[in-house]
């Protein structure tokens, strides 16, 4: 891993790490298949945008549009505003560039599993409320720990995949 400081005087390239299944596109061997990002590192940059977006967007709802945190537990908009709030700021930085915060932070990019380039905005809605769903039945939220791919229920029913760059 390079330190920052070597990143940014450009004496060390980023490079994107693609597996050997799809560094030959005219292979015809489809039954090998990409195998998303490390699980403790995609929880740690879900946990870093958590404090970097919804945070702040708590806050501010809680304390200067409401009378404080007893007005914000009674309210089941406010939750609902700040959930809109937050998923329409992460939907622009997948569709934008393909990171969050917590995703550059950990050195993490989310793309189409087919193109490798990033998504769509109908992915990104898509991938976004299946999260929601999987992250209200806690059930859901398993199903990349039983996957080879780890692939997570967003990134099945969304045709995504997160990825590491080097």
């Amino acid at each position: 891993m390079s330190r920052w400081r070597d990143i940014k005087q450009g004496s060390v390239k980023k490079e994107t790490e693609v597996s050997p299944a799809h560094k030959d596109n005219n292979s015809s061997d489809t039954s090998i298949t990409q195998i998303s990002t490390a699980i403790p590192l995609r929880i740690k940059a879900f946990i870093v945008d958590m404090f970097m977006i919804m945070m702040p967007i708590m806050y501010v709802t809680t304390y200067l549009i409401l009378e404080g945190k007893d007005d914000f537990q009674g309210s089941d908009e406010a939750r609902w505003i700040t959930a809109v709030v937050y998923g329409l700021i992460i939907i622009f930085f997948w569709v934008v560039k393909g990171q969050t915060p917590g995703f550059k932070a950990y050195s993490l990019k989310l793309v189409d599993d087919t193109t490798f380039k990033n998504i769509s905005l109908g992915k990104a809605i898509l991938r976004y409320f299946i999260f929601l769903i999987s992250a209200t039945t806690i059930l859901l939220t398993f199903i990349p720990f039983f996957r080879k791919d780890k692939k997570t229920i967003q990134d099945i029913f969304s045709k995504t995949i997160v990825i590491s760059e080097k």
